[in-house]
């Protein structure tokens, strides 16, 4: 992959589950806080905000994950940019969470891993950055 410089978005985060899609689309009007991603399928409704954000409608949190964001805007007919990345933190011994949009892929990491994450990212060739 061709050296790229991940943002850390700041703040806290939280990946929460929910108890039905009728809470999602309440909390999709209400939530102001961003970035926030909100997944629905036949078997959960799943949930990624800022930790100060959680909804007290949450089922099951897990709280003190940081954010990064590849910038600008990546074409679907790229191979491996998610699998690179999650390779070189699976060999650093980073858990890994991720979350992809339209434009960007975003990968999220326990605090705790944060500087051992940008670390094997930067040894790599990718940098991350803070934003």
């Amino acid at each position: 992959m061709q050296a790229t410089r991940l943002e850390v978005l700041a703040g806290r985060f939280s990946i929460i589950k929910l108890p039905s899609a009728a809470h999602a689309a309440i909390l999709i009007g209400q939530v102001s806080a961003h970035p926030a991603f909100l997944a629905v399928t036949d078997s959960e409704v799943s949930l990624v905000c800022p930790t100060a954000a959680v909804p007290r409608t949450a089922t099951a949190r897990d709280d003190g994950w940081s954010l990064m964001r590849l910038p600008g805007t990546w074409d679907f007919r790229l191979v491996g940019v998610i699998s690179e990345l999650t390779g070189v933190l699976a060999k650093a011994g980073v858990p890994v969470f991720t979350v992809s949009t339209f434009d960007t892929d975003y990968l999220l990491v326990k605090s705790v891993n944060l500087e051992r994450a940008a670390r094997a990212l930067d040894e790599s060739g990718v940098q991350p950055g803070r934003s």
